[in-house]
């Protein structure tokens, strides 16, 4: 009987006009444009100079960086009120203001003023665009310094080091590495959690399900055959999903890939089960997309997605626990940039296991056979 159901459930997919287009074009839209797009990376930054000497090195200082490429010029002003004005209007993020005598003051004090003034009204890129402007104005400092006689040139010798830098797990510090094993989650809870859902709410709504409601078949056995066709499609979509990474980007899991599927398995129980869940309680297919995407968005937003749960607030912490999405990123985040192993994340492990669990049972018991 569970072979004909599942038989039965691959035949009604093949046959709908829909799902198989959303199955094929959703890894492929997901994995080739969102990287791109999901990037937190700050460049181009709109750049106003306000230059009040007009010498040598301070054409230099804006020369390096324009050359950086984080910045674009966009705005010579005569004075920093023409520059404010350029903040206003919306034409520059970030305005540097080099003062008088410039030069004079590097040649002979070794210390030379500017002024940096940020938009802010997008914190993060004012915040990042005014470190990547002071870093900039420090090795330019720097460079001077090592020009000995041509430059800066200090009275008193002082003890320096240097520092290194060593970035682990992702040395070119390339955002779309921590980015695309997370979309490979979004993806699977996207088709895994959506689609059983819209599945058993459009049997409803064409009365098919009344079919099977008179048949002795058991309610174990109905969830059953609803969850393993899209455990299947799942896995197929993870696989596409791992080689389009690897082809495109060159992103490669430095764990073991049994790993990632063994977690998988588990993943897309919990949200098919949601979505089974969310089914069960609903009587239309617009009243079941409303409740799923509400979750989703939920879900998504606090799991890490975009930004680490450990600067949430600590009573969003706590809500966090209750996300199975976030336990599931941290998996394949862990897996594909510090190659953890399994015995590594148990605690993520049994976390999916009770969410599994707890949908599943939830799932089988608010199945009512009799409408």
């Amino acid at each position: 009987m569970l072979k004909f159901l599942i038989e039965k459930e691959f035949k009604q997919i093949v046959r709908n006009t829909f799902l198989p287009k959303i199955i094929i074009m959703m890894p492929v839209m997901m994995m080739l444009v969102l990287p791109w797009a999901a990037n937190q990376e700050v460049k181009d930054v709109r750049l106003s100079i306000v230059d009040n000497d007009h010498s040598v090195y301070s054409e230099r200082l804006v020369n390096k960086i324009i050359a950086g490429g984080y910045f674009k010029l966009t705005d010579v002003s005569a004075s920093n009120p023409e520059a404010m004005r350029s903040i206003e209007s919306g034409k520059a993020d970030i305005i540097l203001e080099i003062q008088d005598e410039f030069d004079k003051s590097l040649i002979n004090e070794g210390v030379a003023r500017v002024m940096i003034s940020t938009n802010s009204v997008n914190s993060t890129k004012g915040g990042l665009g005014s470190s990547y402007l002071s870093a900039i104005l420090a090795d330019y400092a720097t460079e001077l310094r090592e020009e000995g006689g041509q430059a800066v040139v200090t009275a008193v010798e002082v003890p320096s080091f240097g520092v290194i830098p060593q970035y682990r797990f992702n040395p070119h510090l390339d955002y779309k590495v921590f980015m695309v094993p997370a979309l490979m989650v979004t993806l699977l809870t996207m088709l895994c959690g959506f689609l059983p859902a819209l599945n058993i709410v459009g049997e409803k709504e064409a009365g098919t399900i009344e079919q099977i409601n008179v048949t002795p078949v058991k309610k174990l056995m109905f969830v059953l055959a609803k969850l393993i066709p899209y455990w299947v499609i799942g896995f197929a979509v993870l696989t596409v999903a791992i080689g389009l990474g690897a082809l495109v980007y060159g992103i490669y899991p430095v764990g073991n890939l049994l790993t990632i599927f063994l977690f998988a398995t588990i993943y897309i129980l919990v949200v098919s089960g949601m979505g089974l869940v969310i089914s069960n309680y609903s009587d239309t297919m617009q009243q079941a997309m409303f409740v799923m995407f509400f979750f989703m968005m939920i879900l998504l937003l606090m799991s890490g997605l975009f930004t680490p749960t450990t600067s949430m607030p600590e009573w969003a912490k706590t809500i966090t626990v209750f996300n199975p999405l976030k336990y599931f990123i941290q998996v394949m985040r862990l897996v594909y940039l510090k190659g953890s192993t399994f015995f590594e994340m148990i605690p993520q492990f049994l976390a999916l296991c009770g969410f599994a669990l707890a949908l599943n049972t939830w799932a089988v018991m608010s199945y009512r056979k009799s409408q």
